[in-house]
């Protein structure tokens, strides 16, 4: 099934789950993605939160796979920024491979973040971000 953001936004948590779980890793990916911060997933306020995230605060990654680093598009004209090392590990989800978005020794702003995400479409990939050992929210990348 090909999903869109809207389809995600409308997930509530346990779907956001199950599809991160029976997706793939898929692989590292390069370039510039459109993300979209997904929080209170299931409810009517999903879309406007994301919407006022992508205007303030934060637009998407750019990868660059062949050095296994990104940086975070901030702030609103896009500022590349908070870069974070990737590479293919074990999810702390589900204990299957993932790709990890490390910001531990690349960031002093995100140092205790570290993203996992998996292919769930062609270009599209569904995000997982944790502080520390703590699950904070979900989030999807269009390239």
């Amino acid at each position: 099934m090909a999903y869109d953001v809207a389809q995600l936004l409308a997930m509530n948590q346990t779907q956001l789950d199950d599809l991160f779980r029976e997706s793939p890793a898929g692989d590292i990916p390069n370039g510039s993605a459109k993300g979209t911060a997904i929080i209170a997933p299931g409810t009517r306020y999903s879309e406007s939160i994301a919407d006022i995230i992508n205007h303030f605060g934060w637009q998407g990654k750019v990868f660059d796979a062949e050095k296994g680093v990104l940086k975070n598009k901030v702030l609103a004209f896009g500022f590349e920024a908070i870069i974070a090392r990737v590479y293919k590990d074990t999810s702390w989800l589900d204990g299957k491979e993932c790709i990890v978005l490390d910001y531990s020794e690349t960031s002093l702003v995100a140092h205790w973040i570290r993203d996992e995400i998996r292919l769930i479409g062609p270009g599209f990939y569904l995000g997982k971000v944790y502080w520390g050992k703590s699950r904070l929210i979900d989030f999807c990348l269009q390239f």
